[in-house]
């Protein structure tokens, strides 16, 4: 028996063994409605220690306003599934806004995320009379006013991510109102009051809202089970809750930099419908009724990801001279050939050639999807790629959306200029493979590109993309810090410190921020603690540039050495030797930490950047 079919004994088994469950075991958990399997799963998971190479940890702080109950566990298991080392706690029934006010939450360490869960009741007044709609209204915008402002004391005691969620309205309260219009009237209030909840993440940056209202409209649940409200203050079902713990687990996925970057599709019967082989292209189902509407519906939707910077690559089985007529030429098909930045049509194994478009793209297969309606695909790259998230187009393709999207692979924290242009950046990428086979040297290929690498102080433009970049690089992360939004925006501020973006242009166009560095400055030494860069800019010399201006504006600055710092991990083996490339010799490290210190005289920066990059600067100096 697979580890897909007998969760709770997987989980047991990882639990024991002090590891994480296989990637079979946490698709699993993301892919099951079954709340009592996800009250199992999480109760199992609540003991989960790992030896060795730890994942991601995230520290969770739950607030309520109602008891708990199964949230944890629910929350833990969608964690979990997500590749997350979870650590909750729950804040004490009956002192929420004690502990917004009081920051209390914070007692036991800042937590990275706190979940805050609204009911009703909160925001109900107790007496309020069903022929009075007027003071229904009041109380519930007052009660929103004051958690703004607990909310907004609560952020000066944490540097957290809060997440707050829209609320439903019970139906008792709705149908205990015989006036249609007051009916109406306290609706609209209702609906007034969850846009005040959703406009709380654009009055504080560290708040995220989800829409859990929303959500429920769609789901075939029930939102109350009005029997637990009123036995053990339980406002919500098991399966409403299910509903929130997914959200709440697609922002700590997204904040952790685990969302995915690439979409890998197949063709027949998954972006359009038949089997291009049989049909022809003039036969293969797209546009007009049922069911070509619903493969140009996926279509369109699959355009709109790549607008937010979603790479595609097409894996199909197919005769290529086909599917190119298919894609140029057929009125109804939205996705033409430019909007993939790897094509992988031919018959070899869809896990190989996800492989090589991988390397193609200098990425990493875990940052793919792959959708398919085969299930011996499907089986056969899960097999082989554990780490791919499989998406079924199996069944009715109406569902082809909802199977897409619903598990939130693509989140981020918030959609940068980068993002935007990914998929052409790595439609560069190839041409410079093709354009690199006709030189000599690596040298020779490297002057040819005419590289400009810029260095700019962080503002308000660049923070969220530098946030990004410290969450999601993973192989040339120096020390493995991963500051987030806040904290970068905490650093550029301070004049004890610098945070520097690295943007990169070539021959072939502008590859956007690409590399951040933070430093700490003294007047003696100034100190990297960290430096990270895409893997897409690797072996360009963008780094050493990047150093060496850093070397050059420490010196300006009147300060004598530059100091780097290097934290082994299983991931970053590619920037071990990156200092001492670089110049720098090894120094003594602090004995209570791997962390390995290299440290260079200043005076000695323009030995370091390669003289095939020309390096500028904008928005003035980063020193001064």
């Amino acid at each position: 028996m697979s580890e897909s079919e007998n969760p709770a004994a997987a989980l047991r088994a990882a639990v024991r063994e002090r590891r994480m469950p296989g990637h079979p075991t946490r698709r699993a958990l993301l892919e099951s409605g079954d709340p009592a399997l996800a009250r199992q799963a999480g109760r199992i998971l609540k003991d989960l220690a790992v030896d060795g190479e730890r994942p991601r940890e995230v520290d969770v702080a739950v607030l309520a306003t109602c008891t708990v109950g199964p949230f944890e566990a629910l929350l833990r298991a969608q964690l979990v599934g997500a590749g997350l080392l979870p650590a909750l706690r729950s804040a004490d029934y009956g002192t929420f806004g004690m502990s917004l006010a009081t920051g209390s939450f914070t007692r036991d360490g800042d937590p990275g995320l706190v979940a805050v869960l609204l009911d009703a009741g909160y925001f109900l007044p107790g007496d309020f009379g069903a022929a009075e709609p007027d003071v229904l209204a009041k109380s519930v915008d007052a009660r929103l006013e004051e958690l703004r402002g607990l909310l907004a004391g609560a952020l000066k005691h944490t540097a957290a991510t809060v997440v707050v969620h829209t609320v439903p309205l019970p139906a008792q309260v709705r149908n205990g109102i015989i006036s249609v219009r007051a009916r109406a009237q306290v609706a609209r209030s209702w609906y007034r009051l969850n846009a005040g909840l959703l406009a709380l993440a654009e009055e504080h940056d560290q708040v995220v809202a989800v829409d859990l209202v929303g959500e429920l409209a769609e789901a075939p649940v029930q939102a109350c089970d009005v029997r637990l409200h009123r036995y053990g203050d339980l406002p919500y079902s098991d399966d409403a809750l299910l509903l929130l713990a997914r959200l709440v687990r697609r922002v700590a996925q997204a904040r952790a930099g685990l969302s995915r970057k690439v979409l890998a599709l197949d063709l027949d019967n998954t972006l359009w419908g038949g089997v291009l082989g049989e049909a022809g292209p003039q036969g293969v189902q797209v546009g007009g009724l049922y069911p070509g509407n619903c493969y140009t519906e996926l279509q369109r939707t699959v355009a709109g990801l790549r607008e937010q910077g979603v790479v595609l690559v097409l894996a199909s089985k197919n005769d290529r001279d086909q599917v190119e007529k298919v894609l140029t030429e057929h009125p109804d098909v939205l996705l033409r050939p430019e909007a993939f930045s790897a094509r992988m049509v031919d018959w070899s194994a869809k896990a190989g050639n996800l492989r090589r478009a991988a390397e193609a793209l200098s990425l990493s297969t875990e940052s793919f999807v792959f959708m398919d309606d085969s299930d011996f695909e499907r089986a056969q790259v899960g097999d082989e790629l554990p780490e791919v998230a499989v998406v079924s187009a199996a069944g009715d393709p109406a569902h082809l959306v909802d199977s897409l999207l619903r598990h939130g692979w693509f989140d981020v924290m918030a959609l940068t200029d980068t993002d935007r242009k990914r998929p052409e950046l790595y439609r560069n990428r190839a041409l410079r493979g093709d354009f690199s086979s006709g030189f000599d040297s690596s040298e020779d290929f490297l002057r040819a590109l005419d590289l400009k690498v810029e260095m700019t102080p962080a503002s308000e433009y660049t923070i969220g993309r530098i946030a990004q970049l410290a969450a999601r690089t993973n192989q040339f992360n120096l020390t493995g810090i991963r500051y987030d939004e806040a904290a970068t925006r905490r650093m550029s501020e301070d004049a004890g410190h610098l945070v520097l973006s690295v943007s990169v242009a070539d021959r072939f166009g502008d590859e956007g921020i690409v590399g951040a560095l933070w430093v700490e400055r003294t007047d003696e030494v100034w100190r990297v603690l960290n430096l990270v860069l895409s893997c897409r800019v690797l072996s360009r010399g963008v780094e050493r540039a990047a150093v060496g201006r850093l070397a050059e504006l420490a010196a300006l600055a009147g300060a004598r050495s530059v100091e780097g710092h290097y934290l082994p991990s299983d991931r970053n083996g590619v920037a071990a030797d990156f200092w001492t490339g670089a110049g720098f010799t090894p120094a003594a490290s602090p004995q209570e930490t791997e962390t390995q210190v290299f440290t260079l005289d200043a005076a000695t920066a323009k030995e370091i950047a390669p003289e095939w990059i020309a390096l500028n600067e904008r928005n003035g100096s980063p020193h001064e």
